[in-house]
This record gives structure tokens, C-alpha cells and sequence, in this order.
């Protein structure tokens, strides 16, 4: 029975019960408190997988479907992943690292001579939670994403495999992206990757991080966490273009915590996934802290996107700015639901969530749930969301003008998503962004 199905309580998934969790344990090479903290998820894990899910969050959410004993770890990369066939991958002589993840494997590792001597670490995260374990222990799954937060948290903890860590430290400054990628190559295999990225005061740095699949037949299951740590005074960019197949499931908790007068600017596109239901939280935790959150969803055939956004300031003088806009064609569905959150301490909040939806065909349905939750009295929070259709007029217009209907589209569409890509400031994300538009429309294929 799947583990997602919200009017009973099921038994853990072949495959991730206890005897394959100690066999998991058994394969890995890692530090005593990494093993130890990896027990205490699996058990949240099992305790919260025989209760039911929260049925107000899962009744929108069609993962009925969803059949974990269909996926299973593997314990290597598969050969010849052509990375080539990337977009951002296709310019990786302007990243000064890379780190690539194939099926839970790291297969590339690097970073410029100038940065390392500078003290930035910038790896994959298994092996360097083994050479910098004192650097890394206070804030690995410790402050942003928790295991006991939900079943995915839990399932997450226990079985994390690959994934990336980025550190600067105080006062150094990373001009040019890192990027990283997360690839799934091989049918039926679960990936369990895990970001952190941790800002000292005063740094600044740009990381673009990719998901795909190695082809379009092949079935995926990908359960991660992304942690965004900004210090003092720090600046974050942080960009995550999720693009799997649609023959993959996508689970995530993803959360950047921010301290006084630092910057986060967040910018999400999902593109890809049969299904992805994706948990995406900002803290404000210092006086002046802020916080720039950046969405872009195109989801078509019978795709459903899912986001729950949460902008939670804790201190005064602090500032977040969330926009989203979806489009959605074909039998496609998006759900957003966002939330703002004010504590009593964090007066002069200045908070604004939006979230807009273009539907492309009378068959494609949006909800979108904006929220405010206050609770200091001096505050300004602003909430909002619409959908609508394309004008059928604007079409005709551009095709009298010699434009095919498709051609049309696109720069409707375009123009849509322009209030969102006009916030980016790596040039390079808004051309491949605009490309994924072009694909989903049918362009250029």
C-alpha cells in the first residue's frame, strides 16, 4: 500500500525497511554522529509512516498513485550520463566548480585553485562531511531542514545518499556561479540528495543547481532537502531548476535561514516531475534580514505541481518579497499554497506574497491559497492571487502580423513570466528558463 495515502496507515515501503536500513548503514563510510543521526530519522520515520498525513494538505494532491516499493537505492552512477546535454552544463566554463550526482553518486568534483586558497569549500557532501566534520556537524539538518518535521523529512534523514555543500567564509566573495547538478540515469532508482549551503557573515556567493533525468522513459523517485544558511550581512543567490521527467516523483523540504541585514534572493523553476510537492520556507531571524523568493511553474499533459511557500520573519526591520507565475496547459495542475508568517518580536515586518496563474487550456486547473498569519501590530503584509486565460484576441493580433500560432504563444507567455525573469541577474538562468518555455509549447522540438 502506498505511503502516501492519507485514509490509512500503511507499513514501510519494501526496500526501506529496517533490514534494508541496516544494510544501507553498512555500505556507508561515514562519521559516528552522521550514523547516529541517521537512526533517530529512521525511527521518526517509522513512527510517522504509521500515522496518516495531514489530510487538509494531501486532499489536493493526486499521489495516490505513488508506489515507493517501485524504487530502490543503487549503489554507483550509471555510465555514459551525457551531462552535455544540459543547458547550463553547455556553459560550464562559467562556473568557477561544479559538482555532478548521477543515481546518488558523485561523479565530478571541482573547484578553482583561487576559491579553495581562499578557504571555500565547495564538494560533495558525503566526503566532505567526513574531512570537515567540525565545520559542518552544527549545521547539517540541525536548523533548516528537520527530520521530525514530517514522513518525507524522516525518510530523507535516514537515507540521504549524494548531494552538494557550498562554504564561504566570513567576508569572501564568490563573483562567477557554482553550479550542481542532481541527475537520475537509471530506471526504478531513488535519489535522496541533500544541498547545504552555509554563508558566514559578510559573504556572497551565486549557486545554480539543476535536477534532470538521463532520458524520458526511464522511472525516478527523488525525496531531497535543500539548506540555505546566511550570516550577517551576507548575499545569497541561490537558483534550482527542476526539470525531471514526467515519469518522476519529487518530494522535497527545502528552507533558508537569514540573520541581520543578510540577502537571500531564491528564484525556483519548476519544470519538470509526474508529481512534485515541494516544501519551501524563509526565516527571517535578524534585524534587517531580507529575503527575495522567485517562482516560475510550467506544467503540461497531466503534470501537478505543488508548492507550499512559508516567509516567516522572526526579528524587526525585516523584509520578503515571494512571486510566483505559473502556466499551465493540457490536464496539467498546480497547487500553491503560501503562507506569511509574523511573530510578536517582528515589528515593521514589510511582507508580500503573489502568486499568478495563465491557463492555456479550459482543462488545466490552478489553486492558489495565499495567507497571513500576524502576530506583531506594526506591520505591512500584502497577499494576492489570480489565474486567468490567454485573450484570444492578443493571439489573433500577433498572427496577423505574420506570427504562426505557436510563435504567438511563446511571447505571450513570455511576457507573462517577464515580471519574474527580470528579477533574475544571471543571464544565463533567464535564457535557459526561456528555452524550457520554448519546449513546453512545442517549439524548436
Amino acid at each position: 500500500m502506498s505511503t502516501v495515502t492519507v485514509n490509512s496507515a500503511p507499513s514501510l515501503p519494501s526496500g526501506f525497511t529496517s533490514d534494508d536500513f541496516e544494510v544501507f548503514l553498512q555500505s556507508r563510510v561515514e562519521p559516528v554522529w552522521v550514523t547516529q543521526r541517521r537512526r533517530v530519522a529512521f525511527e521518526l520515520f517509522q513512527a510517522k509512516s504509521a500515522e496518516e498525513l495531514d489530510p487538509e494538505e494531501w486532499k489536493r494532491i493526486p499521489a495516490r498513485a505513488f508506489r515507493p516499493e517501485k524504487f530502490s537505492l543503487t549503489g554507483k552512477a550509471a555510465i555514459g550520463f551525457d551531462t552535455a546535454q544540459l543547458p547550463l552544463m553547455q556553459n560550464r566554463a562559467e562556473f568557477e566548480g561544479a559538482v555532478v550526482h548521477v543515481d546518488g553518486s558523485a561523479t565530478e568534483s571541482r573547484l578553482t585553485e583561487q576559491l579553495a586558497a581562499k578557504g571555500v569549500i565547495f564538494g560533495d557532501l558525503a566526503t566532505v562531511l567526513c574531512q570537515q566534520a567540525d565545520l559542518l556537524e552544527p549545521h547539517f539538518a540541525t536548523k533548516a531542514v528537520l527530520p521530525d518535521t514530517d514522513r518525507f523529512a524522516a525518510w530523507h534523514g535516514a537515507f540521504w545518499t549524494g548531494g552538494t555543500v557550498l562554504f564561504v567564509p566570513k567576508g569572501v566573495q564568490v563573483d562567477a556561479p557554482l553550479y550542481s547538478l542532481v541527475a537520475l540515469a537509471q530506471d526504478g532508482v531513488a535519489d535522496f540528495s541533500h544541498t547545504l549551503v552555509i554563508l558566514e557573515d559578510g559573504a556572497e556567493a551565486t549557486l545554480l543547481e539543476e535536477t534532470a533525468s538521463g532520458s524520458p522513459d526511464i522511472a525516478g523517485l527523488h525525496v531531497g532537502a535543500v539548506e540555505l544558511l546566511v550570516g550577517k550581512e551576507a548575499r545569497l543567490r541561490y537558483v534550482q531548476l527542476q526539470n525531471w521527467n514526467q515519469k518522476s516523483w519529487h518530494f522535497a523540504h527545502q528552507c533558508g535561514r537569514v540573520e541581520g541585514n543578510g540577502s537571500l534572493q531564491w528564484t525556483v523553476g519548476g519544470l519538470g516531475s509526474k508529481l512534485a510537492h515541494i516544501h519551501q520556507d524563509v526565516h527571517l531571524d535578524g534585524r534587517g534580514a531580507e529575503a527575495q523568493v522567485n517562482g516560475v511553474t510550467f506544467a503540461k499533459d497531466r503534470q501537478c505541481l505543488s508548492y507550499y511557500t512559508q516567509q516567516t520573519h522572526n526579528a524587526p526591520d525585516t523584509r520578503s518579497d515571494l512571486l510566483y507565475k505559473d502556466v499551465l496547459t493540457d490536464e496539467s495542475r498546480v497547487i500553491w499554497r503560501g503562507m506569511i508568517k509574523v511573530e510578536p518580536e517582528a515589528q515593521k515586518t514589510d511582507g508580500y506574497q503573489r502568486n499568478d496563474s495563465l491557463l492555456l487550456s479550459p482543462t488545466s486547473r490552478c489553486d492558489a491559497i495565499p495567507g497571513l498569519e500576524i502576530e506583531a501590530d506594526d506591520v505591512r503584509c500584502t497577499h494576492g492571487a489570480t489565474a486567468g486565460r490567454v485573450d484570444v484576441d492578443q493571439i489573433f493580433y500577433a498572427m496577423c502580423r505574420g506570427l504562426t500560432e505557436h510563435e504567438a504563444m511563446h511571447i505571450i507567455v513570455q511576457g507573462f513570466l517577464q515580471t519574474v525573469t527580470d528579477r533574475i541577474p544571471v543571464e544565463l538562468v533567464r535564457e535557459t528558463l526561456d528555452k524550457a518555455v520554448e519546449v513546453k509549447l512545442g517549439i524548436g522540438e
